[in-house]
């Protein structure tokens, strides 16, 4: 008993050589034993991992490692999704017990479940790995050591009122010869662990906030934090990853560089200080959780009522806009056409709140296919405006708008539709009684550096609305009917809104600008866009016009403020009145 407790003591001061010694695992690569090393020696651990370093398999060894070392043990695992938590119990199952029979040795096979509402390892020394879904109904559980997987996509909220209350009591080593003052100091050398474990995300999350405060709190010498991050040049050097996968993924047509760069560059994204348009104003507002798909979309998944376009509501407007380019990119790489659909919501008061509900990029489309896709949609949305930047190629799409249009595919006829702005534009209009929808953009620089200003506002003051995030809305619309019949390019497809939307922030946190004479300037930088700022921006300067004539016809707002106030006359011409030299002015109970 005295070796297997000399023994015991030297494996728990260096599980690298246990999980090599003892159970036979000598395959790892010298930063997985590094790690496993650091997830033993802290009570704080958090490790940002590229996709492919096997991130659950390391789990899945440190678990089995407490558990066999410190008999009783109970390790809560937990993740955003159930299912991934318990593909870490079945990587003990298919890859670890096979490679190891002293592994094998300690467990308790009878009383194991792997899968199900009850997954569970249970130890033949009292320990278990016990999976728990990270939700308020997993209350009641307690826990040693809590390992949280993808911590990213649980919500803090039930990280600290939840998953951080299982660690409300130590483990209790039963030495039956100790006395209590020797077991209350034992007891006090072993503190409960955190392990979490995710890859990167968004600065604005709580996960990058936890990272940050982590990687403080490890500068202190007093502190058992451990952080680290960890790119996927690391996993190429190892040969876990090879190089060639890594080229064609970012040689793939749908590339997404945020994406890429959180995923496998281990690196949270957000934006530039200084910049014009700050990440976390922008971002806040991503609250839709579905887009509003055009027929060709939603078929795909039933045409659910959570993606198909509605009727409208009771006052509702609805603005497409469009910054027209007309070269492909792979010659003009800040090049292309970027459309928008502001679904706009009024409240009581004659407010809107603008709801881009679908937004696409497009390039190398020739003028004519352009024009009939924006009338298309233009009828699909029931839009009420067309917002169209008629200074360049916008022109050419304008002159086709303004005639007649037949689509050769359907043979539908689409009448001609006319300027609302701009009379000299609105008279090269042909056709009797077209309707008076487009918004000719003639742009100038106050009309820019306007336009810039209130976008930003608009963010800041969340009157403007974005579809979640492309991870988030995976999750959305996996849960419609028809989503797990669909090919990985329908998949895309119906993830393009999110991922535009994605684009589109990424755009606006890397624009520049300048100020000079009270006015803004926004450039981009070399080989970037702002074709997406330019057609959002102008729409929403449309739709603030909107809503100032609504305000103004409802007498709410603007100039006529003063005149919703009725006040009553001086009883009498008092000169010492400070109304008395209001008296030219009071005519029938007003003042004007």
């Amino acid at each position: 008993m005295e070796g297997a407790a000399e023994w015991a003591a030297f494996y728990r001061a260096n599980i690298d050589i246990f999980v090599r010694d003892y159970l036979q695992l000598d395959f790892l690569k010298w930063f997985q034993y590094m790690l496993l090393a650091m997830m033993n020696d802290s009570t704080n651990f958090v490790w940002i991992a590229a996709r492919g370093m096997g991130k659950s398999f390391l789990i899945a060894i440190f678990a089995c490692v407490r558990c066999i070392l410190y008999p009783g043990t109970k390790v809560i695992l937990t993740a955003g999704k159930r299912s991934q938590s318990i593909n870490v119990l079945e990587k003990i199952q298919t890859e670890l017990i096979p490679k190891s029979i002293t592994l094998k040795a300690e467990i308790d096979m009878r009383a194991s479940k792997f899968s199900g509402q009850d997954a569970k390892i249970c130890f033949k020394n009292g320990s278990y790995i016990k999976v728990v879904t990270a939700a308020d109904s997993a209350r009641s559980n307690r826990a040693n050591i809590l390992i949280v997987d993808e911590f990213r996509m649980i919500k803090k909220d039930i990280v600290d009122t939840v998953l951080r209350k299982f660690l409300t009591s130590r483990r209790m080593p039963p030495y039956k010869d100790l006395t209590e003052a020797e077991r209350s100091a034992e007891y006090a050398k072993e503190p409960n662990m955190t392990e979490y474990l995710s890859s990167a995300y968004y600065k604005d999350h709580w996960s990058y906030a936890k990272t940050v405060d982590s990687f403080k709190s490890m500068l202190s010498e007093k502190s058992s934090s451990f952080v680290c991050s960890l790119p996927y040049q690391l996993s190429i050097k190892e040969g876990l990853l090879f190089p060639e996968d890594i080229q064609d993924e970012m040689m793939e047509s749908d590339f997404n560089e945020i994406k890429f760069s959180m995923e496998l560059g281990a690196m949270f994204w957000g934006g530039e200080d200084g910049a014009f348009f700050d990440f976390g104003s922008v971002s806040k507002n991503r609250k839709i959780p579905y887009p509003m798909l055009p027929g060709r979309l939603a078929s795909k998944l039933g045409n659910s009522k959570k993606v198909a376009i509605p009727k409208k509501q009771n006052g509702e407007k609805r603005i497409l806009s469009i910054d027209v380019a007309l070269m492909s990119s792979k010659k003009n790489n800040n090049d292309a056409s970027a459309l928008f659909i502001n679904q706009m919501i009024p409240n009581k008061v004659g407010r809107y709140v603008n709801n881009i509900v679908y937004t696409d990029c497009f390039e190398g489309m020739v003028t004519q296919d352009q024009a009939l896709l924006v009338r298309r949609l233009f009828d699909e949305y029931q839009c009420d405006y067309l917002v169209l930047d008629c200074q360049g190629v916008g022109m050419g799409i304008a002159d086709l708008l303004i005639r007649d249009m037949v689509d050769p595919e359907t043979g539908e006829l689409y009448p001609a539709i006319n300027y609302c702005n701009n009379k000299e534009m609105a008279d090269r209009c042909t056709v009797p009684g077209a309707e008076k929808v487009i918004y000719a953009i003639k742009a100038s620089a106050q009309f820019n550096s306007d336009c810039a200003v209130l976008l930003r506002e608009g963010f800041r003051s969340g009157k403007i609305r974005l579809l979640d995030t492309e991870l988030d809305g995976e999750d959305y619309m996996s849960s419609l009917p028809g989503w797990g019949s669909l090919n990985p390019q329908e998949h895309l497809d119906l993830q393009m809104p999110y991922i535009n939307t994605t684009l589109l922030i990424n755009e606006l946190v890397n624009l520049q600008h300048d100020e000079t004479n009270g006015k803004v300037k926004i450039f981009e930088k070399s080989n970037m866009r702002k074709d997406r700022f330019s057609s959002l921006s102008y729409n929403y300067y449309v739709a603030l016009e909107i809503e100032r004539k609504t305000m103004r016809r409802n007498n709410f707002g603007g100039n006529d403020v003063l005149s919703n106030f009725v006040i009553k006359p001086p009883r009498s011409a008092n000169r010492n009145s400070p109304l008395s030299s209001l008296g030219r002015g009071w005519d029938r109970g007003r003042y004007y």
